[in-house]
């Protein structure tokens, strides 16, 4: 039974609020956020306390290592005191205050926070540093300030949820074997236990962020919601507990899954749509990719729990440096094995969002606009990311101070794009 797990405390706490209603009503005290009436509005704020070689590539190019390739072997490299001196330098500086207000002014409600498993719950012999949370602490009086919200997203867990570079470790996908969902609930606990009173602005905390489900065990994923549902219940009875899809379809996988039916509450189903990590993808004409997030409203507006947006981006091209992997070219181009030419990736690969070719410039814009249109037809939506290097495609920043994502976000110079 996947309940198994969670303490009677907790569900004893939940009876107000479930009662098997069949819709997504609220009960007793609640998160200081109307997740019914209100839409979410937000930004990741990626490559802050977990390390991408595409959004910051200037802290792998000081190393001159091409063996270095995530922050794993960044930290491992480098020696417990040289990283912790890059990394503490890059959280006290990469995001600030600052950017919490440019956000709120631009409309936005959320902020979506990416945390590894090493900062809240750190295993012996792993070469990872910590020191986030003290920043993580201050981010969240920062949110306040701003009149934000965050969703805290556990972004990298033991094992590595996917074998992606985001998780930590690049490589193989060893969640689940040994300890490591023991490990990885621990750390959801810490984390919940740290934020328990700090629920006028920490609304959401999500469990494991885009565990590969082709590469993973889905019924021992479903028991490990559960198990970090009861880990966030027994520190608070209403935070949103987030739960990413795994890549799997959000109305015949998981409808029935964690709806008010099965006796939890404030449930929140994450979804990620990216049309640019496959062939056919990025080969699509500007018209298909708009016409492709367009076609995403009904099966966003057919789940029966909330449901976000929590990764989405303007870009229709993988052209941005080491996107796909450190030193991986793009299928865009076809400078990635087994790919094919496209375009090119001129002022894509790195650049400014000024720098961009008109049409580029336009078919962004354009992008952008369908998606905020079809993404709102649930619960709402969460860029990635807010700030780069030099990715221009994907920095919400400078898309914002160069007219390319709306102001205000309801303005369109595309409208009816979604008919």
């Amino acid at each position: 039974m996947l309940l198994n797990s969670i303490s009677l405390a907790a569900v004893l706490a939940l009876v107000a609020g479930v009662n098997g209603a069949p819709t997504f009503k609220l009960k007793g005290r609640d998160v200081d956020f109307d997740y019914n009436n209100q839409k979410v509005y937000g930004v990741n704020l990626g490559g802050w306390f977990v390390l991408e070689p595409w959004i910051t590539p200037s802290i792998f190019e000081a190393t001159n290592n091409d063996a270095i390739v995530d922050e794993f072997t960044l930290t491992q490299a480098l020696g417990h005191d040289a990283a912790s001196s890059v990394l503490t330098n890059h959280w006290n500086t990469w995001i600030t205050q600052d950017d919490f207000n440019q956000i709120a002014a631009a409309g936005l409600n959320h902020v979506r926070i990416p945390i590894g498993y090493w900062a809240v719950a750190p295993l012996q012999g792993d070469p990872y540093v910590q020191g986030q949370l003290p920043v993580l602490d201050k981010a969240i009086g920062w949110a306040r300030s701003a009149g934000l919200r965050v969703l805290l997203d556990l972004h990298g867990a033991p094992g590595s949820q996917n074998g992606f570079d985001n998780s930590g470790r690049k490589g193989p996908v060893d969640w689940q074997q040994g300890s490591t969902v023991s490990q990885t609930l621990t750390a959801i606990a810490n984390l919940a236990e740290r934020y328990a009173g700090d629920t006028d602005v920490v609304t959401a905390i999500e469990l494991l962020n885009e565990p590969l489900g082709p590469d993973i065990n889905l019924d021992e994923l479903k028991q490990f919601y559960y198990d970090g549902w009861g880990n966030v219940r027994n520190n608070n009875a209403y935070t949103v507990v987030t739960i990413h899809d795994a890549f799997e379809d959000i109305t015949s996988f998981w409808n029935g899954f964690m709806n008010a039916q099965a006796g939890v509450n404030n449930v929140m189903l994450d979804t990620h749509i990216y049309q640019i990590f496959d062939q056919g993808q990025v080969s699509q004409s500007p018209a298909q990719h708009v016409a492709a997030a367009c076609g995403s409203a009904s099966a966003l507006a057919g789940t029966d729990k909330w449901t976000i947006v929590g990764e989405w981006t303007g870009a229709q091209t993988d052209c941005a440096k080491w996107l796909n992997g450190l030193g991986v070219g793009a299928r865009y181009d076809g400078t990635m094995a087994g790919s094919s030419y496209v375009g090119s990736c001129d002022g894509k690969y790195t650049g400014t969002v000024a720098a961009l070719s008109n049409a580029d410039k336009q078919n962004i814009r354009a992008f952008t606009e369908a998606q905020l249109d079809a993404y709102e037809a649930h619960t709402g939506w969460i860029w990635w990311t807010w700030h780069t290097e030099s990715a221009p495609e994907w920095d919400m920043q400078e898309l914002i101070a160069n007219g390319l994502f709306p102001q205000p976000l309801s303005d369109r110079q595309y409208p009816g794009q979604c008919g």
